[in-house]
């Protein structure tokens, strides 16, 4: 097995992706390997950080803007309305045009960059210093009803998917940004969801519960054959948001050989539910004490969602990564841990759901 560096990580969860398409403009490829020192993540910070590769996230975003969001996620209540259906006609063009931008960097690379589509994939390139990059999809409206998209996406290299982001779609419903409420919000899965879930699992392709309402979660414990996997979810013990897991949850993810990435958006991690750069790291330790209390070591790691959210300061971005491996060793995790935190365990699920 290739020897892997130990503080390398894989991410559960980054939206780049999004971020490089709204410049709008092409060769943000080259922006992307030059880097840009824009947002969270690029080429150069990833290697200064320790950043070995992830899952790389396409979501079709709704329109709201992250500074709307702030406005509406204030106080001590807030309950951010869902967001409208999207149309598979709408989110198509947007869903392949992000996609592409994938593609465009793994070419324009020079072998820096490799998408992967299995764990032996994911191993030979930590090992090698080459990104480690997974195709996986935040939301399922590109997808048709007939599920034809999802076998075209699969031949192109797509391993990870959640049936929705924090939104209906034709599939689920999404959670809400609700504070404080349980994740408790709604109907389960549509019939249609419930085909797309035995697809997934037909062809091997990892199911993400993150945005999931409670109902649907359950609906996908019940149908799946796979592991459960959250791939930037906290807890909920914690910090009491609709987005973050139950214990039970928890238990159910553990119990299935499945994962949860803990999510550094600090709305998710603060007990008052509030957005803020000052949220300290001993904030995000007591996340990961606790889902490891829950789930298990075997069944935790890290789901930044860099350039998707606002993260701790004493982060920043991508670079920041060393800081909090550095702050977990004090807190009293040893380097056997923080392997499996970073890599191993994030591995070891993948290659559970997809084989080696």
């Amino acid at each position: 097995m290739p020897d892997i560096p130990p503080h390398l990580v894989f991410d559960g969860h980054n939206d780049v992706l999004l971020r490089l398409h709204k410049k709008a403009k092409t060769g943000v490829e080259t922006d992307f390997l030059d880097g840009d020192g824009e947002g969270h993540l690029d080429l150069p910070r990833m290697l200064k950080g320790g950043f070995g590769g992830g899952l790389f996230a396409v979501y079709v975003p709704s329109g709201q803007s992250l500074a709307d969001m702030d406005k509406l996620m204030q106080g001590k209540r807030y309950d951010v309305p869902l967001p409208a259906v999207i149309e598979a006609a709408e989110a198509q063009p947007v869903a392949l045009a992000m996609a592409a931008i994938l593609f465009r960097i793994e070419r324009a690379s020079q072998g820096a960059f490799r998408l992967c589509r299995s764990a032996a994939d994911i191993r030979n390139c930590l090992a090698e210093g080459t990104i480690a990059a997974v195709f996986h999809m935040e939301g399922a409206e590109a997808i048709d009803r007939n599920l034809d998209g999802l076998e075209v996406l699969y031949r192109a290299g797509l391993r990870s998917l959640g049936p929705v982001w924090s939104r209906p779609t034709i599939f689920g419903h999404g959670v809400p940004f609700r504070y404080p409420s349980t994740p408790d919000t709604g109907p389960g899965l549509t019939d249609a969801g419930k085909a797309l879930i035995t697809a997934c699992n037909d062809l091997g392709i990892a199911i993400d519960v993150s945005h999931l309402n409670e109902k649907g979660f359950w609906d996908v414990a019940r149908l799946s054959r796979a592991p459960l996997i959250a791939t930037h979810s906290n807890a909920h013990a914690i910090c009491p948001h609709a987005r973050n897991l139950t214990d039970r949850q928890l238990h159910a993810i553990a119990d299935s050989g499945g994962m949860v990435g803990l999510n550094f958006a600090t709305c998710f991690l603060r007990p008052d539910g509030q957005r803020g750069a000052d949220t300290p790291l001993d904030t995000m330790a007591r996340h990961l004490d606790h889902l490891i209390a829950e789930a298990g070591l075997d069944h935790v790691g890290f789901g930044t969602d860099f350039d998707g959210a606002q993260v701790p300061q004493d982060i920043g971005d991508v670079t920041g990564l060393p800081v909090l491996q550095a702050f977990l060793g004090r807190h009293g995790y040893d380097d056997a841990s923080l392997r499996k935190l970073c890599h191993e365990n994030w591995i070891a699920v993948l290659e559970r759901t997809w084989g080696a």
